[in-house]
């Protein structure tokens, strides 16, 4: 059974730093290219982060300079630390595995308000 499971959403103010967690089971994490996604209220869902099984990284622009993406192949996790949180980040975050399959955590709510 496969699960991403993500930690570390909250409510931060403005300017702020939060870091997220995705801890992966039940697939071989190593050869998954590992994603965050945010979906915003009205809004669709978004690509913010990913990085590959090479350790490629790739940001949308909204967000770069700001969030770091990394991953532990030992641990089976990938991170996400946000740094200079704006209120235009709050949403709820997701992890993604992508490769032969296509796997989705449940989400984590980010706040950014003051």
């Amino acid at each position: 059974q496969v699960q991403l499971v993500e930690s570390g959403g909250g409510l931060v103010q403005p300017g702020g730093s939060l870091r997220l967690s995705c801890a992966a089971s039940g697939i071989r994490f190593s050869v998954y290219t590992m994603g965050w996604y945010r979906q915003a209220p009205g809004k669709q869902r978004e690509l913010v982060a990913q990085v590959t099984r090479g350790g490629t990284t790739n940001y949308a622009d909204s967000v770069k300079g700001r969030f770091a993406i990394s991953r532990d192949n030992a641990k089976n996790t990938v991170y996400l630390q946000m740094n200079s949180l704006k209120p235009e980040d709050t949403a709820v975050y997701y992890c993604n595995a992508v490769a032969i399959n296509t796997y989705w955590g449940q989400g984590t709510q980010v706040t950014v308000s003051s």
